[in-house]
């Protein structure tokens, strides 16, 4: 007894000197925003507490010794706007490290009306923007630590709630899939999701490490003019820099992958980030019944390298490996199993790398990047995937992006004006290999359409932007302007058709009220699926197509009644012009993209328009006493046309979109979140009865009937996620348990129905009207429609520890 008191007595005291000594650690260095010069002096403190500390000649800050938890940073520097960053979750097991930009408060010898930039507005953009630390994409509520699927939850996005659910398609303000832009440290990298769909920019699960974040921004209007490409949307991710005190690291092990993360110092000179994550959603997918089996890793990596005090040096990668194939529930009907069998298998890969050489100049500095990128996307479909015979094969497809770039900006800063000009060129090439079967509905025979192609050209462009303040450093104004062309499109030298000229305003009331406005072109060159396309003989068919465009009108304003709290209510209208149509269906591109495999290996024309519009309305509380809460609403519709000029609402015409996220810190290292979705229905097509029959045989699913495109409404969609967290803090080690559960009320979410055929009960062959074999046409099979809803209730369960 004596002894098991001694020993119980030992654990208390051993767990108690642990705990004591477990401390965490912030550091960092800031910097002025606009001309990267280091500030020595300023002051850093943790609000609520008596921690701080004041940046040194370098512009670095390190403080030490500060019990673990949440706290928001207040930055604070003379002739500079106070900064906050809010929920930064100190631990013991990681050194937290920051690279912070502080923007002036004053402009020559003007006094401005500080307007309070707690939320990340920029002059070039006033308006339209979101911004996301990496805490609230950590302890976002079924976001599973899934960046694409967190932002979601942001004003005007929309998902693709017709699809099931599951994947993160990211649709803006009622544009399409394919309209977003996405950025890393000022790379572009094109895939962000495992299991792309080509041409387009969404898959079911996101690639990007969380552990890399420092903060997201999502910008859905008044662009820089130093972004391409982009209609609807940027998204930028700035990665933090590693630490350089230590070698550290984590690791995250749920139900659904396994990821490690380390970060530290190589030299004196150079930090580290790398990662890599393998995934186990094929068996969480399968204990759940689930139809998909994805399996894929994923790896990252990144290093700062300080030159001298004007230059930085960094370079980058993420790539990805993906396989993705379909397998039959248990509880699946024998309709839904050859629905299930006739979907593509997938395998991709994909990588970006880039360097970045930033050079601090008089009042401003130079960026100089260069990088590359390639995606390779494998398709296989087959009438019966279960014995892959190619007698059944009705697609194969290999087909490679490959995109090399360089870019060059100037970025100064003088009295009240700030301008930036710069360019950039690339070289691209994209190849195809493969064919597809389609059926000839005049004698019911199939033929193969090849889709072997190849093509390299050149992309570049122009650009500049300039902002100033006036009225007494109460409007702020930016003007950008760019151009684009290539070397592939018949009229693609002509880069006055691409002008595109962008204004924005932003006129101070109050020092916490600012009424916004914006105005501009935006362009985008078809995809390399499209461009690529060759007839029978080898002929291009899309050269004559055009950039598409996009004017942007938007409108709000913006209250800030405290520091930790924004409201804003913006209105918005797009009209698009040039806008990729069909040749063979007659309907707008604009409507696909949300499907696994490719789009645009086909005849387009750019004789399409659309419109969106809407308003949005949008609530931020950031942490304080604990507490944090964003509730978000959208009105919106969405049209575009297709051959017959005429509007019909998009796939993707929700009208409304709601969100709401709140969660509580509480003490000793728990927390809990919760997450609500609503979605208006979307549009679909049924299906023509006599070509579904036709081809079903051919490609497993019904044919849509295009002279009732989106006639018809699914009931709305609503998903509630839950999370909880707890956290322990040991010396140098933290173990954070989680339970990440989506739809945890089990929602019946509808979604687009399925065509098939009946089988026979013993499901060995299809039943017939008649008895008898069925017939290559269809033509005595039963037609069934299958109803489909998503109910799935799906927990995460898993654990991180840092190091």
């Amino acid at each position: 007894m004596k002894k098991s008191l001694f020993v119980l007595f030992s654990i208390v005291l051993i767990t108690q000197a642990i705990y004591a000594q477990s401390k965490g650690i912030i550091t960092g260095v800031i910097k002025d925003k606009f001309t990267q010069e280091l500030l020595t002096g300023a002051t850093i403190l943790l609000e609520g507490t008596s921690f701080g500390a004041q940046s040194d000649l370098e512009g670095k800050f390190k403080i030490i010794g500060i019990t673990p938890g949440s706290y928001n940073i207040k930055l604070q520097y003379l002739g500079y706007q106070q900064k906050t960053l809010f929920n930064v979750v100190v631990t013991s097991g990681n050194i937290q490290t920051f690279n912070i930009e502080l923007e002036p408060e004053k402009f020559g010898l003007v006094e401005v009306v500080v307007q309070r930039r707690t939320f990340g507005k920029k002059t070039e953009t006033p308006l339209s923007v979101q911004n996301l630390t990496a805490e609230e994409i950590k302890s976002n509520p079924g976001g599973n630590f899934d960046i694409s699927r967190v932002i979601q939850a942001l004003p005007g996005v929309g998902g693709n709630t017709g699809g099931g659910a599951f994947r993160n398609d990211i649709l803006i303000r009622g544009g399409g899939p394919s309209e977003n832009v996405f950025y890393i440290d000022g790379i572009e990298i094109p895939v962000i999701n495992h299991f792309s769909t080509q041409g387009s920019s969404g898959g079911p699960q996101g690639i990007l490490n969380v552990s890399f974040i420092e903060e997201v921004s999502l910008t859905t209007s008044s662009f820089k003019a130093n972004v391409d490409n982009a209609l609807s949307s940027v998204l930028s991710f700035k990665q933090r820099d590693g630490n350089s005190e230590r070698i550290q690291g984590n690791v995250r092990l749920s139900a659904s992958e396994f990821g490690l993360t380390l970060d530290g110092p190589i030299s004196k000179k150079t930090t580290f980030l790398a990662s890599a994550r393998r995934s186990y959603l094929e068996f969480l997918f399968m204990a759940l019944d689930l139809p998909i089996r994805p399996n894929y890793w994923d790896f990252q990596y990144k290093t700062t390298t300080k030159i001298d005090n004007k230059t930085v040096l960094t370079t980058l990668g993420v790539g990805a490996i993906d396989q993705f194939s379909f397998a039959v529930p248990k509880n699946s009907t024998p309709e839904s199993e050859y629905v299930l069998l006739s979907n593509p298998i997938i395998n991709q890969w994909n990588y970006t790398i880039g360097t970045t050489l930033k050079r601090r100049i008089n009042n401003g500095f130079i960026n100089v990047s260069a990088s590359r990128n390639m995606f390779e996307n494998r398709l296989d479909r087959f009438t019966d995937a279960k014995t892959k015979d190619e007698n059944t094969r009705t697609l194969k497809l290999i087909s490679q992006e490959i995109e090399n770039k360089f870019r060059f900006d100037l970025n100064k800063f003088s009295g009240k004006w700030k301008y930036s000009y710069g360019g950039m060129f690339q070289y691209v090439k994209f190849n195809n290999e493969g064919f597809a079967v389609f059926r000839n509905p005049a004698n019911g025979n199939n033929f193969n359409v090849p889709l072997n192609t190849n093509i390299e050209f050149f992309k570049y462009g122009i650009f500049g932007d300039v902002s100033r303040r006036v009225l007494a450093d109460k409007l702020n104004i930016s003007f950008g302007i760019r151009s684009d062309g290539n070397t592939f499109l018949n009229n693609g030298n002509k880069i006055w058709e691409t002008l595109s000229p962008r204004l924005s305003a932003s006129y101070a009331l109050k020092s916490n009220l600012n009424i916004n406005a914006s105005v501009g072109r935006y362009y985008r060159l078809p995809g390399y699926t499209i461009l690529g396309f060759k007839d029978s003989i080898g002929r291009f068919q899309n050269k004559d197509n055009k950039y598409i465009g996009v004017d942007h009108y938007v409108a709000g304003i913006e209250y800030l009644p405290t520091n930790t709290t924004r409201i804003t209510l913006e209105g918005f209208y797009k009209q698009y012009f040039n806008y990729s149509i069909s040749e063979r269906d007659g309907i707008s591109l604009a409507n696909q993209g949300t499907e696994f495999g490719a789009i645009g290996n086909e005849n387009i024309s750019s004789s399409g328009k659309g419109q969106a519009y809407g308003f949005e309305v949008f609530l931020q509380q950031k942490l304080i006493k604990g507490f944090y809460t964003t509730l978000s609403y959208t009105f919106f519709y969405s049209q575009f046309s297709g051959a017959n000029t005429k509007y019909v609402a998009s796939a993707w015409d929700n009208r409304h979109l709601i969100s709401a996220i709140a969660g509580y810190k509480f003490k000793k290292g728990w927390e809990v979140g919760l997450k609500h979705r609503y979605a208006g229905g979307n549009p679909y097509t049924p299906f023509e009865e006599n070509r579904s029959r036709q081809n079903y045989l051919l490609t497993g699913t019904g044919t849509l009937d295009f002279s009732l495109l989106n006639t018809i409404r699914l009931g709305a969609f609503n998903q509630t996620d839950i999370r909880f967290d707890k956290k322990w803090n040991f010396k140098r080690i933290t173990l954070d348990v989680f339970l990440d559960i989506q739809n945890v009320l089990r929602s019946k979410n509808p979604a687009n129905p399925q065509y098939a055929f009946e089988r026979t009960a013993d499901n060995a062959g299809w039943a017939t009207t008649d008895g008898q074999a069925i017939k290559t046409d269809g033509s005595n099979g039963i037609p069934k429609i299958i109803p489909n809803f998503n109910d799935t209730f799906l927990p995460t369960f898993g654990f991180i520890v840092e190091f």
